[in-house]
């Protein structure tokens, strides 16, 4: 509110009381050439920042020039502005959707309708709730009023022109927290969600990829249409789904059950093509794994190459013509290349441990050659040796031919390209001698290998004979045995002889080739059978003195089996 244009000069009158230059919302001062002294400024009416048209917060001031505040005129009261060098009065946290503020220093003659005379031009005012002690309650319709109320804090009030204590007094306006507004604000934040929600859905639906077509009833045209698209294989996974929609439907009757039978005879027909198609992508697979595999071996001729370049020049006939440095970044690049070489190397042999395994588990999957395991990982020793062999032989001829070529073209090459040749011919024989050793040494591992199989062969074989020499003597000795006594003690002997062949099997040679002979009498027989059970008793033998007394020591009657030793003895 303005004063009023028949009284323009109180407000000036009040500034020159005070002694201050009446002073604009800038801080300037409204005339240059104001004196003072004069005591008015007639005909200019002061501009007051409650003014309708202009904001409650003055526009942002210099921080060298201190904020000026004007005397607010009412009509009942007189607001005048606190000291402009003093801090800004202390506020408390503002709480979400504060429209209701606290004031507090007001007079004690004060009432609502004064209150609502000096806050009403801060805008709408809903509610005063008043105390009975000099402060209250003031809501207000919208938030950014509350910044408005937020600047009248500070100012002293005087009620009319009554310098009494109880008509004056300091206002001082905070932050209140209020449940309605707290309330609104809640209601406000949910209706914003709500409408954000509504927006990221439209979103979402808008960015969505349409949903498939609905599938179509059965019927012979569509029928035929599917049988069709089931015989192309671009369309057949469409066609398929909707033969599989039909039938879990309940389409198929009586009438339509040769149609959808037809149907699946051709989706069956279809795994035809899908195993054609399977063992295409197989052979393509393996024939990828055969390239990586000579790529493979192809890098690791080249990295054998060059760490034999490095070995060679890390000999003294070359070494001692290179600097520090030089050596030492020469032995730091030969370990990287044997590190990456090695890695390389245990790859290749990990896929060549991977097909022997394959191989293996096919050849255990038959139980005929369960027996035959050691043989078996012989030969796929000897296997890998020969490849091994084989490739060290095409290293060679490899090296062969560049050292040919080398010697051909070191006739036309000139004088300085012959000292660089001499040097690759160097290199190039000492890493053909290298590899002619490790091909020795690869020969004779291969030989060791041939001749351990042999022997596991010829162990075999005799294993298989003595076998066989054991049967015979079982069938021979099952002939001879007629009576029920000396056929309990040649059951005896036919155990007891074979405990004795295998455990005397080792130690003696002779008496295994003379056991191959087969007993020839009733005579025999015992006495083996006697001897048998008394080398049962002592399984780490006996002298043949010992055994003759024990002989001697049966029955008189039976002193006639100490006649001649049987040759087996």
């Amino acid at each position: 509110m303005g004063l009023p244009m028949s009284d323009p000069s109180a407000w000036a009158t009040a500034m020159n009381n005070l002694g201050m230059a009446p002073m604009g919302m800038t801080g300037q001062p409204l005339l240059p050439d104001f004196d003072p002294a004069l005591g008015m400024m007639t005909g200019i009416p002061p501009i007051n920042p409650m003014m309708p048209g202009l904001g409650i917060v003055p526009p942002p001031i210099p921080p060298d020039m201190p904020a000026v505040k004007e005397i607010i005129h009412c009509k009942s009261c007189t607001l005048f502005p606190p000291n402009p060098h003093l801090p800004p009065p202390a506020t408390r946290e503002r709480p979400p959707g504060c429209k209701t503020v606290f004031v507090g220093g007001l007079p004690e003659n004060g009432t609502e309708q004064i209150i609502m005379e000096v806050f009403e031009q801060c805008g709408e005012v809903i509610a005063i709730r008043k105390s009975k002690k000099n402060f209250c309650h003031i809501r207000f319709a919208e938030e950014f009023m509350v910044d408005k109320a937020l600047y009248l804090s500070g100012y002293r009030i005087r009620l009319g022109s009554s310098t009494d204590k109880k008509d004056t007094g300091r206002l001082h306006v905070d932050f209140a927290q209020a449940r309605d507004d707290l309330y609104e604000w809640e209601c406000k934040q949910r209706m914003l969600a709500r409408e954000e929600r509504h927006r990221r859905r439209l979103a979402e639906e808008r960015f969505r990829p349409p949903s498939p077509p609905p599938v179509v009833h059965y019927s012979d045209h569509e029928g035929s249409l599917v049988a069709e698209k089931l015989k192309d294989d671009t369309k057949f996974s469409e066609a398929i789904q909707t033969l599989l929609t039909w039938i879990e439907r309940g389409e198929v009757n009586r009438r339509t059950a040769n149609n959808f039978y037809s149907m699946i005879q051709s989706a069956n027909s279809h795994i035809r093509r899908l195993v054609n198609e399977k063992a295409a992508h197989e052979k393509e697979m393996e024939e990828a794994k055969e390239k990586f595999k000579l790529a493979l071996s192809g890098i690791l001729v080249q990295f054998e190459q060059i760490v034999a370049v490095y070995h060679s020049a890390s000999k003294q006939k070359a070494w001692d013509h290179f600097t520090k440095a030089q050596r030492k970044n020469i032995s730091v690049w030969c370990k990287q290349a044997e590190e990456i070489r090695n890695i390389h190397n245990d790859e290749l042999m990990g896929i060549r441990r991977e097909e022997e395994m394959e191989m293996s588990d096919e050849e255990i999957e038959d139980p005929s050659e369960m027996k035959e395991t050691e043989e078996s990982a012989l030969v796929a020793q000897l296997e890998a040796l020969k490849e091994e062999n084989d490739s060290l032989r095409w290293q060679l001829d490899a090296y062969r031919n560049e050292v040919e070529l080398l010697k051909q073209e070191q006739g036309k090459a000139s004088r300085d390209e012959d000292t660089t040749k001499e040097q690759q011919m160097k290199l190039l024989q000492q890493a053909l001698q290298g590899m002619q050793k490790h091909l020795l040494k690869v020969q004779e591992e291969y030989k060791k290998r041939e001749a351990e199989l042999e022997k596991v062969k010829e162990d075999k074989l005799k294993i298989e004979t003595l076998l066989e020499n054991l049967k015979e003597q079982q069938s021979m000795a099952d002939e001879e045995d007629k009576e029920g006594d000396v056929a309990d003690c040649q059951g005896n002997e036919s155990s007891t002889s074979r405990v004795c062949a295998c455990s005397q099997e080792k130690e003696c040679p002779v008496e295994k080739s003379l056991s191959n002979s087969p007993v020839k009498s009733e005579r025999e027989v015992l006495l083996v059978g006697i001897i048998s059970t008394f080398l049962h008793v002592h399984p780490f033998g006996a002298s043949i003195e010992y055994i003759c007394s024990y002989l001697q020591r049966l029955d008189s009657k039976k002193t006639w089996l100490l006649g001649p030793a049987p040759p087996a003895l």
